[in-house]
């Protein structure tokens, strides 16, 4: 062979190896990327790829009273009023953001949701080289119920099933970080919370049956709670609550901490001043840069040459 038949086979190979590799996303938003259906109920997320992409991504999950509403012309999850507040400084930085649409009240109980969220992290994770991002870099965001899922995420083991024959359910649903907003991470403790009503009927129990001591209600309360799954291969957790919130009250993210700082989980408790249950903290008496300090935790975890967690 010549050097210039060389030259053109080494091309032809190429050009192959580049028409069958992925392409890399377009900037912007796609809509509606379904991860699966449920009792016939399609599931889908939105995505946010930045122009640069820094490798890593986060679920973002919005605070809804874990609520979806039924009706065929009812927005979705996704189009939440909170995806403007914590998707830019994300995109921003580099991170790839999956905006995700799960089976919620008053339709659908736990764990409906929980299921849902896990397989969407094993769809993002099957899939990520399409979406073009390493899939051993996952995080989670969220606020309320939201937080409430992603800590969910961050927390289980998520282990897939190596023998299923859906190559999406053999992958992991562990988040790898999570920044998790005003978290209900204890059902079974939520003391005079205005946030007691959404817990039971999230469970589809009442007060009553939920506090029945040893009764299969609070059994499954209390595995529906994140704080009972910390151990120490948990994510690290950035919780951020406002002190004066009356529906979680701040005693559940100060619980989280403690539950994770006893198992030696890196976990930071952002206190908000004068906040309550906002989205966007407000009524702070000192606005912290909560957008700041969610990304620079993100950066910490998820980013190559970060924490090696």
């Amino acid at each position: 062979m010549t050097l210039l038949s060389l030259h053109r086979l080494i091309g032809l190979v190429l050009c192959v190896a580049a028409l069958n590799a992925p392409a890399a996303p377009l900037p912007g938003v796609e809509k509606n990327i379904f991860y699966g259906t449920a009792a016939g109920t399609a599931l889908g997320f939105d995505v946010y790829t930045p122009a640069q992409q820094n490798g890593a991504a986060i679920v973002f999950i919005p605070g809804s009273g874990w609520m979806s509403a039924p009706e065929s012309s009812a927005p979705p999850l996704s189009d939440s009023s909170q995806v403007a507040t914590y998707v830019p400084p994300l995109t921003q930085a580099g991170y790839t953001v999956f905006v995700v649409n799960y089976r919620g009240m008053p339709s659908s109980k736990y764990p409906a949701a929980v299921i849902d969220t896990q397989r969407a992290v094993r769809f993002i994770r099957h899939n990520a080289a399409r979406f073009g991002i390493d899939p051993a870099r996952l995080g989670g965001a969220g606020g309320s119920s939201g937080a409430h899922l992603v800590g969910l995420l961050g927390t289980l083991d998520g282990a897939g099933d190596p023998a299923d024959p859906d190559p999406v359910n053999r992958q992991s649903a562990k988040l790898q970080a999570v920044v998790a907003r005003a978290m209900p991470a204890d059902f079974l403790q939520n003391g005079d919370g205005k946030g007691l009503g959404a817990i039971t009927n999230f469970m589809g129990v009442t007060t009553r049956q939920l506090m029945r001591k040893d009764s299969n209600e609070q059994k499954a309360a209390q595995l529906a709670s994140p704080i009972n799954h910390v151990t120490p291969a948990s994510a690290p957790f950035l919780l951020m609550h406002g002190d004066v919130d009356d529906v979680v009250p701040i005693a559940q993210s100060e619980h989280m901490e403690a539950a994770l700082k006893k198992a030696g989980v890196p976990v930071k408790l952002l206190r908000v001043e004068g906040a309550g249950h906002h989205p966007n903290f407000k009524g702070a008496t000192s606005m912290p840069d909560y957008k700041g300090e969610m990304v620079k935790w993100f950066d910490l975890y998820l980013r190559k040459g970060g924490a090696d967690k």
